[in-house]
C-alpha cells in the first residue's frame, strides 16, 4: 500500500471516528475537536460596530449554542391545517414535560413572523430529536411528513426570502441559486395558494450551477407535485435569455419575481456548520464579493419592470452584502429602487443596513477607501467593496432599507436580505448594440444563442438575442448608420444586447432524456378519453413523454406557461427536471379498456378533469384501503360498494369530500389513486403518504427504532397503529397474496425518485388481474 493510500484510510478512518463520537455525545456536543473560537471573527465584526453596543458577548454566546430545530408546514395543499391540528393536540403536547440529558424539553412555539403559525421552534437540537427514544414518534412523523411534501426541516432565516417576494398565483418567478431547494418548495407552495387551481398562471424556473445539486433539488420539488416547476442547470452570472411566445409572436421571457440566494462565506450559520469556525477569514468575503454582484446584476436584468427581486445572504459581512447592493444600485443609475421589507414580516427583529464600512485582511491590515489600497492588492480588493464616497449618492440608495438578522435578537441564525424592485430598463440596455464584422457560418453556429453587442464593464453575460433575431451575419463594428433601423430592431429585442460569445457553451452533467409534447391525435389519449371521461377542457397539448421512440411509459404535465417555455428555448437551457407524472403505463391494463393507469403523484392536478372512474369514500372506507393490502369490495361501506360494483376493472380515484357538519373528521378532501379488481379494491399510495392520511384519520402509526418493523406473511412489514389497527406496508419484493400480483415497492413503498433524478429508476407497476 503506497505512502497516499495509506494517508487515505487513515483520513477516512477518523472521519468516521469523529461522526461516532459525534452521534454518542449529548446534547449540543459533537465537533468536540472543533474549538468555537476565531480571534479574527471577533475582532472583525467589534470593530465594525454591526451588534448594538452591549450586546457583543450575548451575541458570540449565542452564536456558540446549537441552531434550534425549525419546521414549517406546506401552506398550498389543502391538509396544512389538518397537519397543523394534529402537531398541537397531539406530538406538542406529548412533548412539553420530557427532560433529556437534564435539559427541560420547551413545548414549540410558532415562530411571531411567519403567517398562520405555519412554522415553528423548539430548543431540541435536530441531534436530539433523532437520537431521543422518547421523541422516536415524533421523529418519524417528521420524516414520514418531510417525504410526503407536508413538512419541510428548515432554519427559520431561510424562510425570509420568499415571504419578501409577495408572490401571487400568476407570477413567473425565478430561483438563480436554488439548491438544495427548501426556499424553492417555499415559492411553490405560495403559486398554489389557492387549492381550487390546479394550474396557476405562473411558474418557477429553479437553477443552480452545479449539476449534481440539482438532482437534490428535483427531489425536493418533486414532494410537492407541482406542474409548474421546471429545474436547470446553468451559471448563475450567466443564465440565459428565454424566449415565449406571446400572441403569436416571439418575445424575452422577464420575470416577475426573481429570488438572488447567493453562494457567501456563511458566517451567519456557525450555529449549524461548525467547521466556519476554524475556516472563517475575511478572505472569503473579499473572493466572493465579484461573483455575487455578478449574479445580482444578472438577475435585475432578467427581471420585468415593476418586478420585485429578493437579495440574500447567510453572511453578516457587509462586503457580500451592503456593498454588493450599493455597487448594483449605482449601475443601475435610478432604474432600480431599494425598498423596505421589515414593515411586511410584523414581528421579526432585525438591524437596518449599514451606510459605512471598512475592509480588513487577513493579516489584520485595514482599509476605509479604494484609495488606501496598495497596487499588490488591487487585484483581490476592488472599489466595489467600498461604500459610495459621493454622500448625496449614498443617501439617495436608502441602504438603512436592508434587513440585517443577528441570532441573538431571537434566537436564529445571521441572514441578510434585501428587497429591490425595478422601475425602468437597465441603463446598458438602452443603447445601440455593437456587433461583429463578417460572421462565418461556422462561428454563426458556434454563437447561436449568444448576445452580440457590448455592454459596460462589469456586467455579466447579457441577453443572448441579437444573433438569434437575425441582425445579419455581415455586419460592421461601428454603429449602425441606419438609425431608424438600429432603433426598430432595438425596440424589437425588447432594448437587450450584449457581446457576442467567444465559443459554443458546454453543458456537463448526466445527458436529460428529452421533454415530448404530445398532440392532440396522439393515439394515447383515444382509450384514455373514452375510459376516464376526461372533460372537454382537458389541456392534452400539455401531457409531455421523455421519449421520442417506442411505447411511452409515464405521462407528465406541466402548466400552459411552462410548456411555452419548453418549446421555445430546447436548445438554449439545460432542462434537469419538469412536470408531475399523472399516468403510468400497464401492460396488462389494455384488456380492461386501457393502458394507462392514473398516478398518485398527479392525481390532485388531473382529477378535475376526470369524469368517470370516481367512487366517492369514506373515513371508515380510507382507513380499509390503507390498512389492508388489497381489501374486499365488500369491505366497503354501502354507497361506496355500490359505486364499485358498478365500474369495470381498472384504475380508478377514491374521493373523500369533507362534511362540515362533522367536525371530528379531516375537512379537507382526500384523493387517492387504487385499482377496482375483479373482488377486491386497492389503493395505489406511496408509503409516507399512507402514514399521512392515516394521521389525519386518527390512526397513529409508526416503526421500530430502526424502521423496519415486524414481517408479517408473505413480505409484509406489520407497522404498528392505534385502535386496533394493523397497518400493513409493503415490501416491495414483488411477493403475491391470493394470487394478485404486488405492485413495485417504488410506487407502493418509498417516493418514486425518477424523471431526471439519478437516485433510481421506476418500472410500471403490474396491477392485480384478478
Amino acid at each position: 500500500m503506497g505512502k497516499r493510500s495509506r494517508q487515505r484510510q487513515k483520513t477516512q478512518n477518523t472521519g468516521r471516528d469523529d461522526r461516532d463520537n459525534r452521534d454518542n455525545a449529548g446534547w449540543g456536543a459533537g465537533y468536540a475537536d472543533i474549538v468555537k473560537e476565531n480571534k479574527l471573527f471577533e475582532h472583525y465584526y467589534q470593530e465594525l460596530g454591526l451588534v448594538p453596543e452591549g450586546e457583543f458577548e450575548e451575541f458570540m454566546n449565542v452564536m456558540r449554542e446549537p441552531l434550534p430545530a425549525t419546521i414549517r408546514i406546506t401552506g398550498y395543499k389543502s391538509h396544512a391545517k389538518e397537519i397543523l391540528h394534529c402537531l398541537k393536540e397531539k406530538y406538542f403536547k406529548d412533548i412539553q414535560e420530557v427532560e433529556i440529558d437534564g435539559l427541560k424539553i420547551e413545548a414549540p412555539q410558532p415562530l411571531k413572523w411567519y403567517p398562520d403559525e405555519q412554522a415553528w421552534h423548539t430548543n431540541m437540537s435536530r441531534k436530539i430529536i433523532r437520537k431521543s427514544p422518547l421523541l422516536e414518534k415524533f421523529h418519524q412523523f417528521l420524516v414520514s411528513e418531510t417525504e410526503s411534501g407536508n413538512i419541510s426541516r428548515q432554519e427559520a432565516v431561510s424562510m425570509i426570502p420568499p415571504l419578501l417576494l409577495k408572490i401571487e398565483s400568476h407570477h413567473k418567478i425565478l430561483d438563480m441559486c436554488a439548491a438544495p431547494g427548501s426556499k424553492t418548495a417555499q415559492l411553490i407552495e405560495m403559486l398554489h395558494s389557492d387549492i381550487d387551481v390546479p394550474f396557476p398562471e405562473g411558474f418557477v424556473i429553479a437553477n443552480d450551477v452545479d449539476n449534481k445539486r440539482c438532482y437534490l433539488l428535483v427531489h425536493q420539488a418533486k414532494r410537492l407535485n407541482s406542474p409548474c416547476i421546471m429545474v436547470v442547470n446553468h451559471d448563475a452570472t450567466c443564465i440565459p435569455t428565454l424566449k415565449i411566445d406571446l400572441d403569436g409572436k416571439k418575445d424575452i421571457l422577464f420575470y416577475d419575481r426573481i429570488l438572488c440566494d447567493v453562494p457567501c462565506s456563511g458566517d451567519g450559520t456557525m450555529r449549524k456548520n461548525i467547521d466556519v469556525w476554524k475556516k472563517w477569514t475575511t478572505s472569503n468575503s473579499l473572493h466572493l464579493h465579484g461573483l455575487q454582484l455578478r449574479i445580482a446584476v444578472r438577475g435585475v436584468e432578467q427581471l420585468a419592470v415593476g418586478g420585485r427581486m429578493v437579495y440574500s445572504t447567510c453572511s453578516l459581512n457587509p462586503i457580500e452584502d451592503e456593498a454588493v447592493i450599493a455597487a448594483l444600485l449605482e449601475k443601475s443609475e435610478g432604474t432600480l429602487e431599494l425598498v423596505d421589507g421589515s414593515a411586511d414580516l410584523p414581528g421579526l427583529k432585525s438591524m437596518p443596513g449599514v451606510n459605512s464600512w471598512k475592509l480588513m485582511t487577513k493579516e489584520g491590515q485595514w482599509f476605509s477607501d479604494w484609495s488606501e489600497v496598495p497596487v499588490s492588492r488591487q487585484t483581490q480588493i476592488r472599489p466595489t467593496m467600498f461604500p459610495p464616497t459621493d454622500p448625496e449618492k449614498l443617501a439617495n440608495f436608502h441602504l438603512e432599507r436592508c434587513m440585517r438578522i443577528l441570532p441573538h435578537h431571537q434566537n436564529t441564525g445571521g441572514f441578510f436580505v434585501a428587497v429591490l424592485v425595478k422601475k425602468a430598463p437597465m441603463p446598458w440596455n438602452k443603447r445601440y448594440p455593437k456587433v461583429r464584422k463578417d460572421v462565418s457560418s461556422s462561428s454563426a453556429a458556434q454563437t447561436e444563442g449568444s448576445p452580440a453587442a457590448s455592454i459596460p464593464s462589469g456586467t455579466p453575460c447579457p441577453p443572448d438575442s441579437a444573433v438569434e433575431e437575425g441582425l445579419g451575419e455581415k455586419v460592421e463594428e461601428e454603429e449602425p448608420k441606419d438609425s431608424a433601423l438600429a432603433l426598430e430592431t432595438t425596440d424589437k429585442l425588447e432594448r437587450e444586447y450584449g457581446p457576442p460569445a467567444s465559443k459554443k457553451k458546454k453543458l456537463f452533467g448526466y445527458k436529460e432524456d428529452p421533454f415530448v409534447f404530445l398532440t392532440e391525435e396522439d393515439p394515447v389519449f383515444t382509450t384514455i378519453q373514452s375510459f376516464y371521461n376526461l372533460s372537454p377542457t382537458f389541456p392534452k397539448i400539455n401531457v409531455l413523454t421523455r421519449t421520442h421512440d417506442g411505447k411511452k411509459r409515464h405521462l407528465y404535465m406541466v402548466s400552459k406557461e411552462l410548456r411555452n417555455v419548453l418549446l421555445n428555448n430546447s436548445e438554449r437551457m439545460k432542462v434537469i427536471n419538469t412536470g408531475v407524472k399523472v399516468w403510468s403505463r400497464n401492460s396488462d391494463g389494455e384488456e380492461f379498456g386501457c393502458a394507462f393507469r392514473l398516478a398518485q403523484e398527479g392525481i390532485y392536478s388531473l382529477q378535475p378533469y376526470i369524469r368517470s372512474r370516481i367512487i366517492t369514500v369514506s373515513v371508515e372506507d380510507i382507513k380499509v384501503l390503507l390498512t389492508q393490502e388489497n381489501p374486499y369490495l365488500s369491505k366497503l361501506e354501502a354507497d361506496a360498494h355500490a359505486q364499485a360494483k358498478k365500474l369495470v376493472m381498472g384504475s380508478i380515484v377514491l374521493k373523500y369530500i369533507p362534511n362540515p357538519n362533522n367536525t371530528e373528521d379531516p375537512q379537507c378532501p382526500i384523493q387517492l389513486c387504487g385499482w377496482r379488481g375483479k373482488t377486491s379494491i386497492r389503493a395505489f399510495v406511496p408509503r409516507n403518504e399512507r402514514f399521512h392520511y392515516l394521521r389525519m384519520l386518527g390512526v397513529e402509526v409508526f416503526r421500530d427504532k430502526q424502521g423496519q418493523g415486524d414481517k408479517g406473511p408473505d413480505g409484509e412489514k406489520a407497522v404498528e397503529g392505534v385502535e386496533g389497527v394493523e397497518v400493513k406496508e409493503e415490501a416491495g419484493n414483488g411477493a403475491e397474496e391470493k394470487g394478485e400480483e404486488k405492485g413495485e415497492g417504488k410506487d407502493v413503498g418509498d417516493m418514486d425518485l425518477e424523471n431526471g433524478d439519478k437516485i433510481g429508476s421506476s418500472e410500471p407497476m403490474k396491477e392485480p388481474k384478478d
